[in-house]
């Protein structure tokens, strides 16, 4: 497995996952443009060859803030549990310590048992519950965990 930066070409496949992957909630092809040419959004894709994706993660950076934002972590349903979560969160980590960062903060859907687990077993620590933070109304819990120097 290999995760990379997404590029442009793969508009149409990180579209594609992006439906195939949530119900609601989903980022459109023009959001997805636009956070592959924004300086404060990283757009990374995991992939077994160049062209099958295994899953994506989208990170946010907001100039002043050490704060990085995982706005979206997505993996294909026949490759989870398979460690393509785990990669791409590393990946996210590391591109936020590189932007200067030194924690990462998610919001998860209170009912995603399977993600809290991946994050909690990664060290992340819940901190709040935000009521109605989705479109179809369901909470979600937040995360964060500080971005020490170290590497995954």
């Amino acid at each position: 497995m290999r995760v990379r930066r997404a590029e442009l070409s793969d508009l149409d496949d990180l579209v594609a996952l992006e439906e195939a992957t949530f119900d609601s909630d989903r980022m459109s092809r023009a959001q997805y443009r636009r956070h592959l040419d924004s300086g404060s959004a990283r757009v990374l894709v995991a992939s077994a060859n160049h062209r099958l994706f295994l899953g994506t993660a989208v990170v946010f950076f907001r100039k002043g803030s050490r704060v990085a934002r995982l706005y979206s972590l997505a993996s294909r349903p026949e490759a989870r549990g398979k460690g393509v979560g785990s990669a791409l969160l590393a990946a996210v980590e590391q591109a936020a310590r590189r932007h200067g960062c030194n924690e990462m903060r998610l919001e998860v859907r209170t009912d995603n048992a399977s993600a809290i687990r991946l994050y909690e077993r990664l060290g992340y620590q819940r901190f709040a519950r935000i009521d109605g933070y989705y479109e179809d109304g369901a909470a979600a819990w937040r995360y964060a965990r500080p971005l020490d120097a170290a590497t995954r």
